[in-house]
């Protein structure tokens, strides 16, 4: 079996990858597993650029292959803020609770409330090579906070065709449905194809 380590310590992610990914043949584990305990500084300006600088920050540690994610809430009427700034929206001290105020308050006079959710995925293989992919869900934030499932902006974000936040839903429906869940079945498309090509 082929060894996959996740950018995460966090279990509840590794096992949805996990589960994600049973039908091929990997071994899936955290970063904790590669006695790994700092994170890497993620300090590019694009999702794409900090799924990349995790991605190359666990490499250091082992030949395996190695994934990671990063994800933002881009908001039409802010220009796509929070976008990568997602986390920290509200300042390097901040946390989810600060995040979703900063976004209510600067949604106040807006009559446009559509955003989307992105998750970008990048994974590099044994031989270094890297691939990247993403998944998105798009939706509209609401004026005040609904459920208390999730966390970071799920209270506030109703995806389009749906009536609950993704706080309201059950984790096995917002799973169905999410940005990290579609980018996580468009990077099994990728590790399938890598195992066909070891195996030619």
């Amino acid at each position: 079996m082929r060894k996959i380590y996740l950018s995460t310590g966090n279990k509840g992610k590794v096992s949805e990858i996990e589960e994600i990914l049973s039908d091929l043949d990997y071994d899936v584990y955290s970063k904790a597993e590669l006695g790994i305990n700092e994170d890497a500084e993620e300090n590019a300006d694009t999702l794409e650029g900090n799924s990349l600088i995790k991605a190359q920050f666990l490499k250091q540690y082992t030949n395996d292959i190695v994934m990671s994610d990063d994800t933002g809430l881009f908001v039409n009427s802010l220009n796509g803020r929070p976008g990568v700034y997602s986390a920290r929206f509200a300042g390097e001290e901040s946390d989810d609770k600060k995040n979703r105020e900063k976004l209510l308050s600067e949604l106040q006079d807006q009559k446009d409330r559509s955003a989307y959710f992105e998750t970008i995925i990048t994974i590099i293989d044994e031989n270094g090579n890297i691939y990247q992919t993403n998944g998105k869900v798009e939706g509209t934030i609401l004026t005040q906070e609904r459920g208390d499932n999730g966390f970071g902006y799920d209270s506030l974000f109703v995806p389009n065709g749906y009536d609950k936040t993704f706080a309201e839903m059950e984790n096995f429906e917002k799973n169905k449905i999410s940005h990290r869940k579609r980018a996580l079945e468009n990077a099994k498309t990728i590790l399938e194809t890598l195992n066909e090509d070891s195996d030619n």
